[in-house]
């Protein structure tokens, strides 16, 4: 399973894009959503901070959440 999420990811066209935290609606993260999590999807909370999307380079931190903005690193949030 690990290999196809390797190939999916090498698949994707992340040319332009950044991955950013703590903006990811629950189950809609592209990946890297932290412990308890594998992957795409997984992510359990709306703006989950471990959890990241792929964004338009230089949109990430000015992203608004109800939390704050997004994030080039995990943020901790409640």
């Amino acid at each position: 399973m690990a290999d196809e999420v390797e190939m999916a990811m090498d698949d994707m066209d992340t040319d332009g894009m950044e991955q950013c935290y703590g903006i990811a609606l629950a189950g809609e993260n592209d990946c890297a959503a932290g412990p308890g999590t594998s992957c795409e999807g997984t992510s359990t909370i709306d703006y989950q901070g471990d959890a990241w999307t792929y964004v338009p380079e230089g949109t990430c931190e000015s992203i608004e959440t109800p939390f704050g903005n997004g994030s080039l690193t995990p943020v901790d949030r409640p």
